[in-house]
């Protein structure tokens, strides 16, 4: 006889998928969440729905914001003219870190992955290329991974022919890393060191 409840057992299975969080964490995680106080687990539960229902993507970069614009698009002190295209809002959060770029983002939330199903109509491309008024650089800042270098091939030779020059981060990010993970530096040099495509 197996000792069960129905609602713990339906937390740790809502814990369960997440990225990276296997059973012995989610276990953790639930019990954690079910010693908070009561008035800690309704500010919590509060803030995932607020999530939910206030954040979307920018209009313009397709990074996540709770207004029309992101902060970067909004920013006048930004330069327009240069892109730099990442998969994921967390790559931007990352690039920002270093305090080095100017410029503006593009999210691509994802990258093309024929195995996994996803292919250029998935992400945010389309966007991209409406956006292209007044751009003369765009830094392909996907990660070094197969999947991050075949998105960044496919869209530097849709940018080719509208005379736009494409660069691609410099190899001081590690291959098969995410961007996120890289530090300050290394994201840094990876940035000063990028190269036409």
């Amino acid at each position: 006889m197996s000792y069960s409840v129905a609602a713990l057992s339906k937390l740790i299975e809502q814990f369960e998928r997440m990225p990276g969080i296997g059973h012995k964490s989610a276990q953790r995680m639930a019990f954690y969440v079910l010693n908070m106080p009561a008035d800690d687990a309704k500010k919590f539960a509060d803030a995932i729905n607020e999530a939910h229902e206030k954040i979307h993507q920018c209009a313009i970069c397709c990074n996540l914001t709770e207004d029309e614009l992101c902060t970067v698009c909004r920013n006048a002190a930004r330069d327009k003219s240069l892109v730099c295209v990442v998969e994921d809002p967390r790559d931007v959060m990352a690039i920002e870190r270093t305090h080095e770029f100017e410029g503006t983002y593009h999210v691509l939330h994802g990258a093309i992955s024929p195995m996994g199903g996803i292919g250029p109509d998935q992400l945010t491309i389309k966007e991209l290329l409406a956006r292209l008024d007044g751009v003369s650089e765009v830094i392909m800042a996907t990660n070094p991974t197969v999947e991050g270098e075949a998105t960044a091939m496919y869209i530097s030779r849709l940018l080719k022919p509208l005379g736009i020059r494409t660069t691609r981060l410099a190899y001081g990010v590690p291959v098969g890393a995410d961007l996120e993970y890289a530090d300050e530096v290394t994201l840094t040099r990876a940035m000063e060191g990028r190269r036409e495509i």
